[in-house]
């Protein structure tokens, strides 16, 4: 009677064998990562799209785009201190959330206890899924209210500053060419997304992702800084006329500067390509 011997693997195929899963596992982990990546982003393209379709709502109900933030005096500092209603504030109606409109006590600061059950509520539109802090009730998307970095003011050259009330004729570079809304970063002490401070406001005076403007200390009171994303290569924008793009961080310093103000009469050469 004859017996077959029974072959399994040695050590050198089993390590073979190990190390080949290892390398599919190697290109299959970036290639999920970026598919996650890429969806995060389409989420943020559509976050702003609502945002400015519904920016578009409150014009055609006012007949002007919402002020950049309210308040008695300016500059504004973001500080904890002053009415600072913020532009996020009046589209609330248009965005499904009349509810924690209808609760705001629009006589007091957005700081002001009154005002705490809605200053805390986390709404999710308002955040870019790529935005790892950890702050909930803030927002991934400030409005424009200049072109160069100067304090939020009555005089700015954007479309969202103080006490701002712009009407579509009022911007006569044309919507298509003007920015509205971009993305920011998360950073310590954001006031949250009700308040009409750096926390909701920035200007194209510092390129995309840019952060140089702030330095190595705590920025001045009444500094605002430039927009940012969390998002490889560039930032998500909105622009008046509701269309939302992703512009590279290597825009040319003017071009986005241009865009930043609503009436300069210059001619833009800019395309969504660079």
């Amino acid at each position: 009677m004859r017996y077959t011997a029974k072959r399994g693997f040695t050590l050198v195929e089993l390590l073979v064998v190990i190390a080949i899963i290892g390398v599919m596992m190697a290109m299959t982990v970036p290639a999920i990562q970026a598919s996650r990546e890429m969806a995060r982003r389409n989420t943020c393209q559509s976050n702003l799209a609502q945002l400015m379709l519904a920016m578009q709502s409150y014009e055609t109900a006012f007949e002007s785009f919402s002020a950049g933030v309210t308040n008695p005096t300016g500059p504004i500092r973001s500080e904890a201190i002053g009415q600072h209603q913020g532009w996020l504030i009046h589209l609330l109606p248009y965005v499904d959330e009349g509810n924690a409109y209808r609760l705001i006590d629009f006589s007091k600061s957005v700081y002001d206890p009154a005002n705490a059950p809605v200053r805390e509520l986390t709404i999710g539109l308002f955040r870019c899924p790529s935005d790892p802090g950890d702050e909930r009730a803030v927002s991934s998307y400030a409005g424009c209210h200049h072109d160069v970095e100067a304090p939020i003011d009555v005089d700015n050259r954007g479309v969202l500053y103080l006490n701002s009330h712009i009407r579509r004729e009022d911007v006569s570079d044309g919507l298509s060419h003007t920015l509205f809304v971009g993305e920011k970063r998360q950073e310590l002490g954001d006031l949250g997304w009700m308040s009409g401070t750096r926390a909701t406001l920035r200007n194209t005076g510092l390129r995309i992702n840019d952060e140089s403007g702030a330095g190595t200390q705590a920025p001045s009171p009444t500094y605002v800084g430039g927009f940012g994303s969390s998002h490889s290569g560039g930032a998500m924008t909105g622009f008046g006329d509701a269309s939302v793009t992703f512009i590279s961080d290597t825009i040319d310093v003017q071009i986005w500067q241009q865009l930043g103000q609503r009436a300069d009469g210059k001619l833009l050469n800019f395309s969504t390509a660079d």
